[in-house]
């Protein structure tokens, strides 16, 4: 018999994707603290969030198989995170435009006591832009509740002219690697 699964996060794009490869799941969105910790690096925050979160739907679920990530985006060392509010996103884009950052994903499976973490690192190029082209991106609402400020399986994939690594990873979450982890937990 398989085990029921948890998708403990609240975003659309992940239940999506989930959706797509077939896994049937419940949706549980686990309250944590995303602050970054002081002196955290980018790959150690995602991990740790996504652990925080799989950990927290462990043990409200006991006997069910927890799925969480985090994701980011990263350039000049600097973490870019969810915009909080239309400027915040300008800025954010007008960082991005032109040049290439990195996407990382920390992804943690869980079941009880059990727990597997990985990240999954991406690059990403963005093709150069002006003011006007960043605010009428900005004006789709497409911005909004995303790392960094875009979405590439939307309109923001026409602001991209490259990846290099998994595609899903930029939408949220690595789907090869969350398959890989899966196989340690089934009967």
């Amino acid at each position: 018999m398989m085990r029921k699964i948890i998708l403990a996060s609240g975003s659309p794009r992940r239940r999506e994707l989930l959706k797509d490869i077939g896994i049937n799941f419940e949706i549980y969105k686990p309250d944590v603290d995303e602050k970054k910790l002081n002196h955290e690096k980018p790959e150690d925050l995602c991990l740790r969030l996504s652990r925080l979160k799989a950990e927290a739907g462990a043990k409200k679920f006991p006997g069910c198989i927890v799925i969480a990530a985090d994701t980011i985006v990263v350039i000049d060392n600097k973490i870019l995170g969810k915009p909080h509010d239309r400027e915040d996103a300008f800025n954010m884009l007008k960082t991005l435009q032109g040049r290439e950052h990195e996407v990382i994903t920390g992804v943690s499976v869980a079941l009880n006591e059990k727990i597997i973490s990985h990240a999954e690192h991406t690059l990403v190029n963005f093709i150069a832009l002006n003011d006007d082209e960043i605010r009428g991106y900005i004006s789709t609402g497409e911005c909004d509740d995303k790392a960094g400020a875009y979405a590439i399986q939307g309109r923001g994939a026409t602001l991209i002219e490259g990846i290099k690594g998994d595609y899903f990873n930029v939408v949220g979450l690595p789907l090869c690697a969350l398959s890989k982890i899966l196989k340690n937990f089934q009967q």
